[in-house]
């Protein structure tokens, strides 16, 4: 270095006119001097696909449609579509579209003609559910004997009791889920408390058009022709001892958090208790459809737009009660909530149904203007939600523990102050974990975060996320957990309020529940890359 000066100094005394050079030089050696010693960065030249900077337009109509081949394929296995759906989101005048792609209703590698084939067999297999739903609706009035019977015929022709698998505290389920009384409140009320530590998580006719993508778009009939139709049908369907899904199968393939599911024969001894556990979802769901948030109605004005004459009957057709003061589309919007909550727990009596259910199905319903292709999206959301909805909260456990660990790894200082508190659980963040940020987002902001979380699961369903979208991303693959990421974000991004403020685990719970309105998703979701990006190969 002292070379150099000498050298720079004896030029600039033997020459005037080289003075500017000298200078030039000087700065240059000041810059080399400057990056030498700044720290590299943490994420070294990897930028976030959701930073302010770098963020991309969400995925438009035109650029959909682009992204099919001549026979309605999906290009290069929808990697650049699941790309364009992860740095953006998704218009939302094409989500209906778009979101059986993302949700698994479809395969990514599925033509025109195969989609316009599964659409047909989804939309029997919701219709079987319905009418057995309504088989029990209409039965349970005529008293528990004869509900028993008759949900011993249904749960025989279900698909969805586990095969070898007995529930921890199965012997509990009527006694947990009665336990979700209109006294404690719902997560759609906009009161409900976090839950303590120690608690237990319980809670047709018709005119179709076709786009270039191979989605049919169907006109919804009135709720009285599809009752007509589904009763015409309905001793046919009594007549089949057994119904198994092709789409459980294929679930059952693919995806390892699924247990090997089949049917039962009517003598198993857990009819009995499946009878009442339906009456008693069957209840709940109807107290969490009338206090769902109506949020959704200033996104869709075409569906605030129905007729009070078809609420009515909706809502009649599926046995709601203490509706009129409600305004039709909320009626509306609350029967379509009941039939595929239902149909639902029928599909998966393991889980049956849960407050918070409702939360996470109502903005699929508001997108999704059919109930069957509703219905098998919100199978496909509940893919992985449903774990969260366990008596033993296993699933809750997990995801708890990998926000914990995520805090811990990432800020050392922050995880020894919660575990003063006592809060190293993180249990603080419990609805977020359930409800999947819905109390937290506004529902723009939560159908984003859900848009992109839904991405990076298909592109793992799909088997690229470690492959092409691997290297494209470089250190940051896709990952099934970006939702446990973006909570640990939001924790880290208030961990001076935390650390000096707050002194006690209930602080902590009351300010993440009045967290509502406060977050920016897209900050959110840079943050939680930039976790995903420098902790994902040291978190399990």
């Amino acid at each position: 270095m002292k070379d150099l000066r000498r050298s720079h100094t004896s030029n600039s005394s033997s020459s005037p006119s080289s003075s500017s050079s000298t200078m030039s030089s000087w700065i240059h050696l000041r810059s080399l001097l400057i990056v030498a010693s700044s720290p590299v960065p943490d994420r070294g030249t990897l930028k976030s696909p959701w930073s302010r900077r770098k963020r991309k337009r969400l995925l438009t109509r035109h650029q959909w449609y682009s992204f099919f081949t001549p026979d309605g394929k999906l290009r290069d296995g929808g990697v650049k579509f699941l790309k364009k759906v992860r740095s953006g989101g998704v218009d939302p005048s094409i989500r209906a579209e778009v979101w059986p792609f993302l949700l698994g209703v479809y395969s990514l590698n599925s033509s025109k003609a195969e989609r316009i084939a599964v659409r047909q067999q989804k939309r029997k297999e919701y219709e079987k559910l319905r009418r057995r739903c309504r088989r029990l609706l209409k039965l349970s009035t005529e008293g528990d004997k004869e509900l028993k019977e008759i949900a011993q015929v249904s749960y025989a022709e279900s698909p969805i009791f586990i095969e070898g698998h007995e529930s921890p505290g199965s012997g509990d389920v009527f006694s947990a889920r009665e336990s979700l009384s209109v006294d404690r409140g719902s997560l759609d009320d906009g009161n409900i408390e976090q839950p303590s530590r120690d608690e237990t998580s319980a809670s047709n006719s018709c005119n179709v058009e076709e786009d270039k993508s191979g989605i049919t778009h169907v006109n919804d009939a009135s709720a009285g022709e599809t009752e007509s139709s589904d009763t015409e049908s309905s001793t046919e369907d009594e007549r089949e001892s057994h119904l198994m899904y092709s789409a459980a199968e294929e679930n059952m393939e693919t995806d390892p958090n699924y247990i090997k599911i089949t049917s039962i024969e009517g003598d198993n001894p857990k009819s009995s208790r499946a009878a009442e556990d339906f009456a008693t979802w069957q209840r709940i769901i109807r107290l969490d459809a009338i206090r769902a948030n109506p949020e959704w109605v200033i996104h869709f004005p075409a569906q605030a737009l129905v007729s009070e004459d078809k609420a009515l009957k909706s809502a009649v057709a599926v046995g709601l009660k203490d509706y009129d003061h409600l305004e039709p589309c909320r009626i509306y919007h609350a029967a379509r909530l009941v039939a595929i909550l239902e149909a639902y727990a029928l599909y998966d009596p393991e889980i049956g149904y849960c407050q918070g259910m409702s939360d996470l199905l109502s903005p699929i319903l508001s997108v999704m203007e059919e109930d069957y292709e509703a219905f098998w999206c919100f199978v496909g959301f509940m893919r992985k939600a449903r774990h969260n909805f366990r008596l033993d909260e296993v699933g809750i456990r997990r995801q708890l523990n990998i926000v914990s660990k995520i805090i811990k790894s990432k800020d050392l200082h922050l995880y020894r102050h919660l575990e003063k508190l006592q809060a190293e659980d993180c249990f603080f963040v419990y609805r977020m974990v359930v409800v999947m940020f819905r109390r937290e987002l506004t529902f723009e902001q939560t159908v984003c975060l859900w848009e992109v979380m839904w991405a990076d699961q298909a592109a793992i369903r799909a088997g690229i996320g470690k492959s092409a979208w691997g290297r494209i991303r470089l250190r940051a693959p896709p990952t099934e957990d970006l939702l446990l990421f973006a909570i640990a974000a939001c924790v880290l991004q208030r961990r001076k309020l935390i650390i000096e403020t707050y002194s006690s685990m209930d602080e902590i719970i009351r300010a993440c529940n009045n967290m509502a309105g406060q977050l920016d998703v897209w900050k959110l979701l840079d943050d939680a890359h930039d976790l995903v990006v420098t902790l994902h190969d040291k978190i399990e």
